[in-house]
């Protein structure tokens, strides 16, 4: 393994993330209160997640101003920049999640390859169906349910049943369905699929110097982008890469890592800086 380099560094964001809101609603801190739903950055620049907002607005609800200034700026970081990064560098369940497929790959269940009975779209119909239901009933849906906000209130708040919802999580993600949370049925990191679909940030591969060890798909959450290894150098283009840079550490022949894609309208040319 060259390093872990990105994995460090995502766990000290999602730490640093979870200790400011903590200190926010205990401390009075003015850096991060709220919580994912909706948050305040510095007391003053507002902070949405748009699938909740949308949600809500399905459900009949008023949408203030701050709702709507707090999603676009999530929509414009992430759509532009960061993708679908909220799920591997922001969202505490991500962490769950993650040792669950390393306990996996310990006790020799993880398969590259191996068919899963369910289809990594699950989570865009959930989508639809948590909208259909917030339509009726006049709840944002999800966030009745979410294992996400349970985790995270009870990380700030005082676990409760957190500690179930992490237990739960964690035993589907070992026993019955690899990524099985994140990657098949989780509907949050759907709509960052959708938002990041044409973010800047992505990972690029160099077939020239790639052996096709596959290391990388053993250990990333969304194996199908990686469609190109072995093959053809292409940069990842899903929007369903959480741009985690798992891929990136584990990779030895030093083929993937992340560039920033600039694309000049006039002569349709790209810059690439790469970070390997």
């Amino acid at each position: 393994m060259k390093n872990a380099k990105y994995l460090i560094l995502r766990r000290v964001v999602q730490a640093s993330i979870l200790f400011l809101f903590f200190a926010g609603n205990y401390y009075s801190w003015i850096v991060l209160k709220g919580d994912l739903s909706q948050s305040l950055l510095f007391g003053k620049i507002p902070l949405s997640d748009p699938y909740a907002v949308l949600q809500m607005f399905t459900a009949g609800a008023a949408i203030s101003t701050d709702l709507l200034v707090g999603s676009a700026i999530i929509i414009l970081f992430y759509g532009v920049l960061g993708g679908r990064a909220f799920c591997s560098w922001v969202c505490p369940v991500n962490i769950i999640t993650d040792a669950a497929n390393w306990t996996r790959r310990k006790l020799g269940f993880d398969m590259v390859g191996k068919r899963t009975p369910i289809s990594r779209s699950v989570r865009y119909w959930v989508i639809v169906i948590s909208l259909v239901i917030s339509y009726f009933l006049g709840i944002a849906a999800f966030e009745f349910i979410s294992p996400i906000s349970m985790v995270h209130r009870g990380i700030i708040f005082g676990m409760g049943f957190g500690w179930a919802t992490i237990a739960v999580l964690y035993l589907f993600d070992l026993f019955v369905l690899k990524n099985g949370w994140c990657g098949h049925i989780c509907p949050l990191g759907a709509s960052y699929s959708i938002i990041g679909k044409f973010r800047l940030l992505k990972v690029k591969h160099d077939s020239d110097v790639c052996t096709g060890c596959m290391r990388c798909k053993v250990v990333c959450p969304e194996s199908q982008v990686l469609h190109m290894i072995d093959k053809e150098s292409l940069p990842v283009l899903s929007g369903e890469c959480t741009n985690c840079g798992r891929c990136i550490d584990v990779c030895e022949d030093n083929a993937l890592g992340f560039f920033l894609k600039i694309q000049n309208s006039k002569k349709g040319e790209i810059d690439n800086e790469e970070d390997k």
